[in-house]
């Protein structure tokens, strides 16, 4: 049977970063919208190395602040940086995404 997880994964980030991209927030809420998207299978644990990873590269940048339920938040912001990754990033998975098609097609005629 066919693993999905590894295809997952090389498209995790982007899919993160289009999140932020849409809005400053934190990692919760990019779990939810992650999950409302379909990804039903990322967690706490997956979700926040990542976001570290994309600090580090300085695609995206974090900061805490007060939340009305409780301690700081960190909220994530893209960078100039992570527009021009997310841009790329897009631009590959067009490519991918058409490359599939023309691969793929050919199975209707069978």
């Amino acid at each position: 049977m066919y693993d999905k997880t590894q295809l997952m994964r090389g498209s995790l980030e982007g899919c993160i970063l289009k999140i932020i991209e849409k809005q400053t927030t934190y990692g919760y809420e990019i779990l939810m919208g992650m999950k409302e998207a379909g990804w039903i299978d990322v967690s706490e644990g997956t979700l926040y190395p990542i976001l570290l990873r994309l600090e580090k590269q300085h695609y995206i940048k974090a900061e805490k602040k007060a939340s009305p339920l409780g301690p700081k938040r960190k909220y994530y912001q893209i960078t100039e940086a992570g527009k021009m990754y997310l841009a790329e990033f897009y631009e590959n998975w067009q490519f991918l995404e058409h490359t599939m098609h023309v691969l793929f097609d050919d199975r209707k005629d069978t």
